[in-house]
């Protein structure tokens, strides 16, 4: 092996190891599962619970929210003032609908509106309370902290699709909910602040409600203990027994990228609706440090998938990417700077440098027998040859990273850059081609293509496709093609790899949002006339595959011809409140949720946009 292939070997499987030990969330892709998933068809299927064991009985942390905080703010950074800027409009103006296109409309929102309540009502008589429903025995679990993850989730997908008795026995419910204490000792501040703050945040800006504001800032209040560090960065992972004994913390000094960068909105928000500035000091802390060395990484202008909190050095590691472990990091930036109406330009500076970075290196096209150009965007090792920097790319589809379409799109719409407006309108492409490209017309969770050669001629070649199968199987190429190929089919048959598939290590779906988001976010930028048949495709796939007698469950394997693809029982409540919720506005009229009006967290929770008066 030459020495730059063991340099790359030996740097991908220290940032691998890295990323195994730091377990995930959903968002952030669970590689620990990709392990030990099968490409093939399996009856079996190795699940591993990486949720923390309960306590006997929960811990409160009350008396230590009543102390003050073992390492005090020392200058307190103050709310943004001012007026906000009229920033670009993001919407495109829709034409008028004709009689038979709104009846169809109108009859695909009622489906996808349908399939929420006989979710919700599921979850309503049998895991009530509970964070999620296990769709397929009726069972209930905990994973979020045990505050009803799946409730709050949900309350403003109820507000939107004007189920306003369920919204308001649901509100009634969430306000008895105490986040000062529960059984899991360890607890996943990201996810938390993306699903029951965002939660909260959303479902009061839509309604007013002010027990929804009530709640968010107590969920507010118990996140803001996790900052109290010595550099006041977050510890992401945070363990909710040592704190409410009032134990030391400290920040990591591993940590995702995604888990540390993706506060903004949710922070903000709440500060801008209770005056409070603690919470935006907070994230201004984190985000002042990652633009303070945003060129200085080994891919200047992004991050990499794993940072030290601690040491506060940000650009150590040398994995890149849009997709899992950094994904919404990105995805905050023009969103922040739409939430604040502008009033924070650091947040589309850092924006626009770090597609600049992404588009170089991470955006490829891959070889697909469809003659459509569509993009991918894939994971950037950085590595070193004679002094000199070097960059790997892995061709890599993630169904997470099918979110860069809509975050390009919306953002070059908010930084009038047409550039970002059609490259996100080909990521969205490129993964509508991926859905459309498997038997069950659902795209895995992650899969591996041939990159091109040429970004702007790509004809499809057949025999090129089947020796890179055999390359990515680990057979190994011989001076015998016609040998070769013949592996190549076999191989094909075996893994049933759909045409322009190289792989697929990990043939899940579980009932992620991110490619119905971007189709969501591209049909009300462009105004695309295919989209919504094709979001109505992607829905009657999805549902037909996943459904139980008493909901939606996620998938094990997508690649299977023949029967009902086997399940893993589980539906997180991203179901309800993300993926069912884009489904719904797709097939909805444009000003119901304006993206010149509101802008969506990561969790697809809605906030208001701070606009000229």
């Amino acid at each position: 092996m030459p020495p730059l292939a063991r340099r790359w070997g030996a740097s991908l499987l220290i940032a691998c190891v890295t990323c195994f030990l730091l377990f995930t969330s959903h968002r952030n892709l669970e590689l620990t599962k990709l392990k030990f998933s099968s490409s093939s068809s399996s009856s079996t299927a190795v699940n591993i619970d990486h949720g923390a064991r309960p306590a006997p009985t929960p811990v409160s942390i009350r008396d230590r929210l009543q102390r003050p905080p073992q390492y005090p703010v020392t200058k307190m950074r103050q709310l943004l003032t001012g007026t906000p800027s009229k920033l670009p409009t993001v919407q495109t103006i829709f034409g008028p609908e004709s009689d038979n296109d709104r009846k169809v409309r109108l009859e695909r929102q009622v489906t996808v509106k349908n399939a929420f309540r006989r979710c919700w009502n599921s979850y309503r008589t049998k895991a009530w309370m509970s964070d999620e429903l296990e769709p397929v025995n009726g069972g209930r679990k905990d994973t979020f902290g045990g505050w009803g993850a799946t409730l709050v989730d949900s309350l403003d997908t109820l507000w939107i699709m004007g189920l306003k008795h369920e919204f308001y026995e649901a509100v009634a419910a969430a306000a008895n909910i105490s986040f000062e204490s529960t059984s899991l000792p360890e607890i996943n501040v990201f996810e938390t602040n993306i699903r029951y703050l965002g939660g909260f945040l959303a479902a009061y800006d839509l309604s007013g409600d002010k027990r929804l504001l009530e709640k968010a800032k107590e969920v507010g209040e118990v996140l803001y203990l996790a900052f109290d560090t010595p550099n006041r960065m977050p510890q992401t992972r945070w363990n909710f027994h040592d704190a409410a004994r009032g134990e030391r913390q400290v920040a990591p000094d591993a940590v995702l990228l995604a888990e540390i960068g993706s506060f903004s909105l949710e922070f903000i928000r709440l500060s801008m609706l209770t005056g409070d500035s603690k919470w935006f000091d907070a994230v201004q802390n984190i985000m002042e440090a990652l633009q303070k060395q945003q060129q200085k990484t080994h891919l200047p202008g992004m991050w990499p998938v794993v940072v030290d909190a601690r040491r506060q050095d940000f650009g150590r590691h040398n994995q890149y990417t849009l997709g899992a472990m950094a994904d919404s990091l990105y995805e905050y930036l023009p969103k922040t700077h739409a939430l604040v109406g502008g009033l924070l330009p650091m947040y589309a500076d850092m924006y626009k440098a770090s597609m600049d970075t992404a588009i170089r290196y991470n955006l490829f096209r891959p070889m697909v027998p469809d003659p459509k150009d569509v993009l991918m965007t894939g994971l950037v090792l950085v590595g070193s040859e004679n002094g000199k920097r070097v960059t790997r790319l892995r061709p890599e589809g993630q169904h997470l990273a099918c979110f860069t379409g809509g975050m390009l799109a919306l953002g070059g719409k908010l930084v009038q850059n047409d550039t970002h407006v059609h490259k996100g309108e080909k990521l969205m492409d490129g993964c509508v081609w991926a859905y459309k490209s498997m038997p069950l017309g659902i795209m895995p969770e992650v899969f591996h293509v041939l990159p091109c050669d040429l970004i702007d001629h790509c004809p499809w070649d057949e025999e090129k496709w089947k020796l890179a199968v055999v390359d990515a199987a680990g057979w190994g190429l011989s001076d015998n093609k016609e040998g070769d190929l013949h592996n190549a089919n076999k191989i094909i048959n075996h893994k049933r790899l759909p045409k322009g598939f190289v792989s697929i290590p990990d043939t899940r779906y579980i009932l992620r949002p991110e490619a119905i988001e971007s189709v969501f976010l591209l049909y009300r930028i462009t105004g695309r006339r295919d989209l919504p048949d094709s979001a109505w495709a992607m829905f009657q796939a999805i549902d037909s595959n996943t459904r139980t007698e008493l909901a939606n469950s996620a998938l094990l394997d997508v690649t299977v011809k023949e029967g009902k693809p086997p399940m893993s029982h589980s539906m997180e409540s991203f179901w309800l409140g993300e993926t069912l919720k884009y489904f719904y506005l797709m097939f909805s009229e444009p000003d119901l949720i304006s993206l010149d009006e509101y802008v969506f967290n990561t969790e697809a929770h809605p906030f208001k946009r701070l606009v000229p008066s």
